[in-house]
């Protein structure tokens, strides 16, 4: 499986709790100039949110410099200190507890879990084999369900989650799909479980899917070494997770209200694993031929509390332990006007980024290429050079001067067998040189 690189298309949706609970028309974009519409209905174009003005406001650099020497971005790297590996950075109960709220607030389409499970799934159409029996694991595992639509040959999908009530939505959608014909023909499992601990026999899987499940996980490299192990000789993992950046905008936003209003900093905004974290824990988990590639969606709302509001429908507030368990509502106050003076556009609208890492891997089998074996190379790379390297002409220009090549102004010739062939077109002598046939 080659690399692939952000998609350039772009892809328009408008959040869907706009209609039943009144919230934000959100939309989402793909690439820093794909064009997106505005809330008030003008075509323009999105913007990432680097904001030249406010490059020199003090609070937004003293911000800046907190959040790179105090505050860790990724959790991932806190794993591998000495003697804190037994530290649970998020309360798994409480996120449980999110996620059963979520699952009655979230719409059936949602923009950004819409458009991450369906580029996930894209991937498996590049593979040319086909999996039989598949783990659904957790983050948006009912929109893998919806549109899975027979990618990947898939027969048997097992969905698991940590949250009782989104295993219930997830089964009253599949038996409502199943019994109108929507959506694909395939068996479909529920199981309430840990994703930090998966029930499931060693060489069990063919494919191992979780979109958006895995950066609430605490043993980040002990769950993807137990999908590893879960999965026969050969078969795929594929998964998506927040990444560092993601909700850069309400992070600085928050800090800068909190040093303001309360002299001192709580985290708001829960660590996520940097992108240099991702290949390591593939390489770490077991897998083979690991792949990783990242994305950027933007998404413009009317202001911070409708996004407030669309995590909340997502499941993905912050379930940080170590954290203020209330809000004051004038730091909450402070913390959306900041929003919108750092961050607004100019028609109202505060961008929110959602940076997504993509990651894919095999389990090892004897059919996968393998590289060589260390000094078993017959050719240099000096060699290589000196074969590709054009050689000096004599006026000293560098580069190669081509011999002239005969061309022939009179009746083309015909063939005796001896002097060469002729197609009608060109004229090839024994000697290889090309006569061109005017």
């Amino acid at each position: 499986m080659q690399s692939r690189h952000a998609s350039q298309r772009s892809t328009q949706h408008s959040n869907p709790h706009s209609e039943s609970q009144q919230h934000c028309r959100a939309r989402a974009v793909r690439h820093r100039d794909a064009p997106t519409m505005s809330s008030s209905g003008v075509l323009r174009k999105g913007l990432l949110v680097s904001r030249a003005r406010s490059g020199g406001r003090p609070e937004f650099n003293l911000a800046i410099r907190f959040l790179s020497s105090s505050v860790s971005d990724s959790h991932v790297a806190g794993l591998d200190v000495p003697g804190d590996r037994n530290v649970d950075i998020f309360d798994r109960v409480l996120k449980s507890k999110q996620r059963d709220r979520a699952a009655w607030l979230m719409s059936d389409s949602d923009p950004i879990l819409d458009t991450v499970t369906e580029s996930l799934l894209d991937r498996l159409q590049d593979c040319k084999r086909t999996f039989p029996k598949a783990l659904n694991l957790g983050g948006a595992f009912d929109h893998v369900r919806r549109l899975l639509q027979g990618r990947g040959g898939v027969q048997e999908l097992i969905s698991m989650d940590i949250s009782e009530d989104m295993i219930r939505r997830s089964m009253i959608k599949a038996a409502e799909d199943e019994a109108t014909g929507r959506g694909p023909a395939l068996r479909n499992l529920h199981l309430v479980g840990d994703e930090e601990y998966i029930p499931l026999q060693p060489n069990s899987l063919d494919l191992v899917i979780s979109s958006l499940g895995l950066h609430w996980v605490n043993d980040l490299p002990g769950a993807m070494s137990q999908c590893r192990t879960a999965l026969k000789p050969d078969g795929l993992f594929l998964a998506t997770m927040f990444g560092g950046e993601t909700l850069r905008e309400l992070r600085i936003s928050c800090t800068v209200a909190q040093m303001e209003r309360e002299s001192g900093v709580s985290p708001r905004v829960s660590p996520l694993a940097q992108v240099r974290d991702a290949g390591n824990l593939l390489t770490r988990a077991g897998f083979a031929l690991p792949t990783v590639d990242v994305d950027e969606i933007t998404v413009r709302y009317p202001s911070a509390l409708e996004l407030i509001d669309h995590l909340r429908s997502m499941g993905e507030t912050n379930a940080v332990r170590q954290r203020l368990l209330t809000v004051n509502r004038d730091t909450a106050l402070a913390t959306a006007a900041v929003y919108q003076e750092l961050f607004g556009e100019s028609d109202g609208t505060i961008p929110a980024t959602f940076q997504v890492i993509y990651m894919a891997g095999w389990s090892p089998d004897v059919s996968q290429q393998r590289p060589k074996r260390r000094g078993s190379a017959t050719v240099s790379f000096e060699d290589l050079h000196k074969a590709f390297t054009p050689k000096e002409s004599s006026d000293g220009s560098g580069s190669q001067k081509q011999d002239a090549v005969p061309v022939e102004s009179e009746e083309p010739k015909k063939d005796d067998g001896k002097s060469g062939t002729t197609d009608g077109t060109t004229t090839r002598l024994p000697s290889g040189t090309w006569y061109k046939i005017e």
